[in-house]
């Protein structure tokens, strides 16, 4: 069951996550509530991604991808006892959103900020593509030290409304 955390940086509540495979689907549900609940996305839109798009908010389906990548790494790839912390920011101006994942393993996420601009994608790998996703689709990214371990990030533009051509 999460539980309520103090506040982040920037003013967000954080939410405590069970170190499980359970963790993912419950944090894509959180990413998804503070959305709608933000006006992030329309409810009885089921695309959630037009909605957003056409209200210039964050894109909901990107948000909740990239948060379930992080929170994956998170349960799979680190060390320690403490819990998973989830973090949702939603940015006033020029708006979006910025999400964080919390863990105790201090150790840095891989090739998130510098990618080798050389090194290819083997397509018929299993695993390392959730970096890959979150460098390619976020605006911005990253990891830093925290006292109990490390935060990794991203942050998702507002996208602009939509421009509907004039009816005569």
């Amino acid at each position: 069951m999460p539980h309520d955390t103090d506040p982040a940086p920037g003013g967000c509540r954080g939410v405590r996550l069970p170190r499980t495979t359970a963790a993912v689907p419950l944090a894509r549900a959180l990413v998804r509530a503070a959305l709608d609940a933000s006006g992030g996305s329309d409810a009885s839109d089921p695309s959630g991604g037009a909605a957003a798009e056409a209200a210039g908010r964050p894109d909901r389906d990107t948000a909740e991808l990239l948060t379930a990548e992080l929170v994956a790494n998170a349960v799979e790839h680190t060390r320690g006892d403490g819990p998973i912390e989830l973090f949702v920011e939603l940015l006033a101006a020029p708006g979006g959103c910025q999400i964080e994942v919390h863990d105790p393993d201090p150790a840095h996420p891989g090739e998130l900020v510098c990618p080798d601009p050389d090194a290819e994608v083997d397509p018929w790998q299993e695993h390392g593509r959730g970096l890959l996703l979150i460098r390619a689709l976020s605006s911005a990214c990253g990891h830093r030290p925290t006292a109990r371990g490390k935060a990794v990030w991203f942050t998702l533009p507002r996208l602009p409304a939509q421009r509907r051509p004039a009816r005569a």
